[in-house]
């Protein structure tokens, strides 16, 4: 079981008086990959007029362009809403950049009502992930969204 006040507290510390997206961003992929177990990818992907693209990760080697709306990262940005996905083969269009992932949490970052991108974390196992991870996931990304500039 994560411990996602302390893995939020974590982040906390990492981001403070940090003004660099990309630097934050990978950090927290890198404390996300080194402190959820059972995962076996870990990143995320940034809006690009109709595209995702991908962003900082820890896994092996990703998909580099996703269109909004396709796969679990496209369907959570268009929805604008968390998207707990416990058997990914059983995903309608889903989009397999790593045959080992079996299932996969993706959380949106919003702020101010405008998409920013996507946290992506695939797991080997399936129904890996469970309510307490959103919730704890969804902190950890309004934690990190507070820190990213916009503009």
């Amino acid at each position: 079981m994560t411990n996602y006040k302390l893995l939020n507290e974590q982040l906390k510390s990492i981001i403070e008086g940090v003004e660099s997206n990309i630097s934050n961003l990978a950090n927290a992929s890198a404390l996300i990959y080194n402190t959820l177990e059972n995962i076996n990818w870990a990143g995320f992907y940034l809006i690009d007029k109709d595209y995702l693209l991908l962003g900082p990760f820890q896994g092996k080697v990703a998909c580099t362009k996703i269109k909004v709306g396709s796969g679990v990262c496209g369907t959570a940005i268009k929805n604008m809403r968390t998207l707990v996905v416990p058997n990914v083969h059983e995903f309608k269009g889903h989009i397999a950049c790593d045959t080992d992932s079996n299932s996969e949490i993706v959380v949106p970052l919003i702020k101010d009502g405008k998409a920013y991108g996507v946290l992506d974390i695939d797991s080997p196992i399936f129904d890996r992930f469970k309510e307490e991870d959103r919730e704890g996931l969804e902190a950890f990304r309004d934690i990190l969204i507070n820190s990213i500039n916009l503009e």
